[in-house]
């Protein structure tokens, strides 16, 4: 092959690596956490369940809020947030809620206070779990709805005959509390008392109506991709390539005897250890060594020190620097910390939420 067909084969491999780390390392935004359509313990399918076991007038909202219906009964939006937002509330939203319709935000961002992370709070459905430490200091324009020593975790606002309700967590009535009936009883009031048309806010976890998909574009496959930078990269590679292969007028190069692979010495060590361990039922040790070598991997990204932290240290900075829930995070570490032996499909599991909490 001559050095500049040699060149040009590089360059494609290049633009190649280049698509695929664009495809793989772009930001993967979770937005389903708090989606009704979510069953994972973050998501809220249970809860919109449970609004319709009590016959309450609930649709899911998959259009954007300028498009919400203008009534004389009143309605009620429930937005929760997939990650904890500071308050925004525009004009049109304003002006919306001061024609007597309520909006309901779970997921607002407060400071994080000394309250412990996860508490019972008493209200009129009985006690409900709170698991945040996050509280508000609230405005002499402002009403408590429900609140400790440590300041406000629920709390609402009046504009004009409507009323904007907020949260300082955004899993009140998530699918990991379906034991706790207070959770999901207290957010029924909140967001159907004066209300007789209920809305669930899915378009801001990435969902929408046919005919807005047909608007905005994204009704197929194609479309979508023509509005991503990936397209003009995908075209000049194709042409690159088509060049090559003419000018070359044969298949990719001249064939190649296959080598034997090698055989890794490292590879073959560990599957022979992991066979030992298996038939030694060893998942105590398993848990122990891993479980540290993924704690620090952790520690490294959130760029502490290599220094195994104690739980309760990694939990709090978790907390302030993710800013998500730290339950699935101390599941984990609880489990390592036991040392005792587990069932292979607890190890299984285990290793599965490492992966989670890596992504």
């Amino acid at each position: 092959m001559k050095r500049n067909q040699r060149v040009a084969w590089l360059g494609a491999i290049v633009l190649a690596v280049i698509i695929l780390l664009t495809t793989i390392a772009a930001p993967n935004t979770q937005i389903t956490s708090g989606s009704t359509y979510n069953r994972s313990p973050d998501g809220y399918g249970a809860w919109y369940a449970f609004m319709q076991d009590q016959n309450i007038s609930i649709q899911r909202w998959q259009k954007p809020f300028s498009d919400l219906p203008t009534t004389k009964n009143p309605i009620t939006l429930l937005q929760v947030n997939s990650t904890l937002q500071e308050i925004e509330i525009y004009s049109e939203q304003e002006e919306w809620i001061a024609k007597g319709n309520n909006l309901v935000i779970l997921g607002i961002k407060k400071p994080v206070t000394a309250a412990a992370f996860s508490t019972q709070q008493q209200s009129t459905f009985g006690k409900v779990k709170i698991d945040t430490r996050r509280r508000y200091n609230i405005s002499q324009e402002e009403q408590i709805t429900l609140e400790d020593k440590f300041g406000t975790i629920i709390w609402q606002k009046k504009f004009g005959k409507g009323k904007v309700i907020l949260a300082t967590t955004p899993y009140l009535a998530a699918n990991a509390y379906q034991n706790n009936d207070s959770n999901f009883k207290l957010l029924a009031d909140l967001v159907s008392k004066n209300s007789q048309k209920v809305f669930v806010d899915e378009y801001i976890h990435g969902y929408k109506d046919k005919d807005i998909q047909k608007k905005l574009g994204e009704d197929s496959i194609l479309n979508y991709f023509a509005k991503t930078p990936l397209l003009p990269a995908f075209i000049q590679l194709i042409v690159l390539l088509l060049a090559l292969i003419w000018a070359e007028n044969r298949r990719f190069g001249k064939s190649v005897t296959l080598k034997t692979p090698m055989i890794d010495n490292s590879q073959a060590y560990i599957q022979a250890l992991a066979g030992v361990l298996q038939k030694a039922e060893s998942t105590d040790f398993v848990v122990e060594m891993l479980g540290k070598e993924e704690q620090i991997q952790l520690q490294k990204t959130l760029g502490l020190s290599q220094i195994p932290l104690d739980n309760q240290v990694l939990l709090k900075i978790w907390e302030e620097q993710i800013g998500n829930n730290t339950e699935k995070l101390n599941a984990v570490l609880q489990l390592q910390s036991q040392k005792r032996r587990i069932s292979e499909r607890e190890l299984i599991s285990w290793l599965e939420k490492w992966r989670n909490l890596r992504k």
